[in-house]
């Protein structure tokens, strides 16, 4: 190859890294406000002695742009979660995601349990429905 050869080799990948690097960076300042919103959601604490009996429905808008909305279907015996299931959602996850995290609330009966590692948002968001199914459980 000759020396203008390798030049222009140079100067074409120096303005493909550019590119992908600008356009990473636009990318991140555009879902800024999103991530930061899902980070600050609060996770309210629910009183799970005062749940009554039933199968309940909880949603969540998902946010700035809607990108982890989903519904869940939350079911309360002898003033126990008993079950949650994942009726919609938005974010494709895999079943193993929503079970490992719903297992977490049913298992300690409180909201205020560690998120999925990696995927902290969403699991805040599914959290966030939970809270809403459990409004409705305890009559709110």
């Amino acid at each position: 190859m000759t020396r203008k050869g390798k030049r222009k080799l140079l100067i074409a990948g120096i303005v493909f890294v550019s590119v992908v690097v600008v356009g990473l960076g636009g990318a991140l300042l555009f879902t800024e406000g999103e991530r930061r919103e899902a980070k600050n959601l609060p996770i309210g604490t629910v009183n799970f002695e005062q749940l009554h009996d039933g199968t309940y429905l909880g949603d969540y808008e998902g946010g700035m742009y809607k990108w982890r909305a989903n519904k869940v279907q939350v079911t309360v015996s002898s003033k126990k979660v008993t079950n949650i299931k994942l009726i919609e959602q938005k974010e494709k996850r895999p079943p193993s995601f929503s079970d490992e995290l719903f297992g977490r609330v049913i298992q300690s009966q409180s909201l205020q349990v560690d998120t999925i590692s990696g995927a902290t948002l969403t699991s805040k968001a599914y959290l966030k429905a939970i809270e809403h199914a459990l409004d409705e459980a305890q009559g709110k």
